[in-house]
């Protein structure tokens, strides 16, 4: 987990923020679920890496009370 996430820079609809394997950042909200279906999705915006060094399977940083 990265403790250093700006959150203040946040969309007021992103619940966590993770590196992917490219090394790209991403801002994630929460998953839609489409009608009648098992099908679901969620929407990711690339941001900046807040300075993350560590391994990206370890960089999920959620925020709390969203």
């Amino acid at each position: 987990m990265h403790d250093g996430v700006d959150w203040k820079a946040a969309p007021n609809t992103a619940h966590w923020w993770a590196v992917d394997a490219d090394g790209k950042a991403h801002w994630f909200k929460p998953p839609n679920v489409a009608a009648f279906t098992s099908f679901w999705f969620t929407e990711s915006e690339q941001v900046p890496p807040f300075d993350y060094s560590g391994d990206w399977r370890e960089s999920l940083a959620a925020l709390h009370g969203r």
